[in-house]
């Protein structure tokens, strides 16, 4: 039977793509969007749900954070495309690090640029200790708590061994999920030995090739139209406006001055991120 008449069966194949840009963070920062599954968990619904859907893509830009929100996000994404029968690719822009790749590994296929940067797989705590400046200022910490454990690494009390040692070992538990989680999505494609790839060490998207940390260079729209046809429909999921906000632009919040407090935390998480983003020269 000839079925060229129909609507249906001249239809272009749609791809969702999402993206995946930012520090992951379990909340939203103040001013500042983050990445986490409260934010992602309905774009992700929406995406593998799209009339026509044939695979869904992701655009990768993050520096990385949270490992339990990347590993939420990941899961979340397996999950729904493995539901609607979909393929997932993701397509790293200019950094997928540290959380930022544990997300990635949520496709089937990865593709980055040849000067992406790619890797980062380890953990990272960073702190400040005020202990001398606080007596040179002539100020007394006084902190009271029950459980041996509960003021671990007081950054106004010298640092403690004991503290380090199980810092530590919280560190090397949530590397190993790290491990565990590349493993599982990269599989046999891995060309590195683990000494190497696991180090926290980064690499550009020409050497994480080599690696078998990527499928491939390319970006999305020539990978898509390569793999799906020329005529690949690429819709973007982002979060859903009101209509008359589509329409003219208007009816937006009246602006409210934030408590100073919020102005310190704001710019407390800009500096965070901006080290995030500038410990790969970005």
């Amino acid at each position: 039977m000839d079925l060229g008449f129909l609507p249906f069966a001249t239809r272009a194949p749609v791809v969702a793509v999402m993206r995946l840009a930012g520090v992951v963070s379990p909340a939203p920062q103040p001013f500042r969007g983050a990445l986490n599954l409260a934010g992602m968990a309905g774009l992700i619904e929406r995406a593998c749900t799209l009339r026509g859907v044939r695979a869904l893509a992701l655009q990768v830009n993050s520096p990385g954070g949270s490992a339990v929100q990347s590993t939420l996000i990941a899961k979340r994404i397996r999950a729904v495309a493995m539901e609607h029968d979909l393929p997932v690719f993701a397509f790293i822009e200019d950094v997928a690090a540290s959380g930022g790749y544990w997300l990635a590994c949520a496709a089937n296929e990865i593709y980055a640029d040849r000067a992406s940067v790619v890797g980062s797989i380890g953990v990272v705590s960073a702190g400040f200790g005020f202990a001398e400046a606080l007596d040179k200022l002539g100020i007394e910490r006084r902190l009271h708590a029950q459980g041996r454990r509960k003021a671990m690494l007081d950054p106004f009390r010298p640092e403690d061994p004991e503290d380090v040692a199980r810092l530590v070992t919280i560190q090397r538990g949530i590397h190993q999920a790290f491990k565990d989680h590349v493993r599982d999505r990269r599989g046999k494609r891995l060309k590195g030995d683990d000494e190497a790839l696991f180090s926290g060490d980064v690499w550009t998207g020409e050497e994480a090739l080599a690696l078998g940390l990527v499928d491939g260079l390319g970006d999305l729209r020539t990978v898509m139209r390569d793999r799906f046809g020329e005529r690949v429909q690429l819709r973007v999921v982002g979060p859903a406006r009101g209509w008359l906000r589509r329409r003219f632009g208007i009816l937006r919040p009246a602006p409210v001055w934030p408590d100073p407090g919020e102005l310190m935390l704001g710019a407390l998480a800009a500096l965070e991120e901006r080290a995030l983003w500038t410990r790969f020269g970005l």
